[in-house]
């Protein structure tokens, strides 16, 4: 594969999932965890669980897709990503506020790796790695995915709060919804032209 689809893939699926988590528990999690705990361990432990969900759904999506037909692929994942564009439109901005409760007795790390991994599993942004992953190249989607995830909270731990301040959390799940609702639309001309 030429350098620049890779880049283009890689880029594309960093903004999709960096506008799609902002604002989302994950990242409340990691900001909770940081407000009462030191960051490195909160990042690491969030860093490990996204790089494993990930590993996980784009091999789910890239073994899907050898056994779906392209165009069925395609419309599937557009269908997908419209109605995830149409749920952060719609629904967006509403806000989890609860805090979640360390265990005693375990790590820091290992706290942020289960909170992370348990509540990501399944989640819009993992089902949409697993989509992107079906219609492109795997290795690029992973690593954008994964430094958009990665890269998300590391801003709910050092800089969500003042991101939250001086940004609605209404606004970013709309630009959210857009770039899902225009994921959407370039899935749906790639599903009719592979007709």
């Amino acid at each position: 594969m030429p350098l620049p689809e890779s880049i283009s893939v890689g880029l594309s699926a960093f903004a999709l999932i960096s506008l799609a988590e902002l604002g989302d528990k994950s990242q409340l999690v990691c900001m909770t965890l940081a407000s009462r705990h030191r960051p490195w361990p909160v990042l690491l432990g969030a860093a490990s669980a996204f790089l494993l969900l990930n590993l996980l759904a784009v091999a789910f999506g890239a073994s899907l897709s050898a056994w779906v037909p392209r165009p069925i692929m395609a419309g599937l994942v557009a269908l997908l990503f419209a109605l995830f564009g149409l749920q952060a439109l719609f629904n967006g901005g509403e806000e989890d506020t609860e805090a979640p409760q360390e265990r005693s007795g375990r790590g820091i790390f290992v706290t942020t790796f289960l909170l992370i991994g348990l509540s990501e599993f399944g989640d819009k942004t993992q089902i949409a790695v697993a989509g992107l992953a079906g219609g492109f190249p795997p290795l690029p989607v992973w690593i954008g995915a994964s430094l958009a995830l990665v890269g998300v909270s590391a801003l709910g731990i050092w800089a969500g709060r003042i991101l939250f301040k001086r940004l609605p959390l209404r606004l970013l799940h709309r630009l959210s919804g857009l770039l899902f609702l225009l994921f959407a639309a370039l899935a749906a001309w790639k599903a009719y032209s592979l007709l």
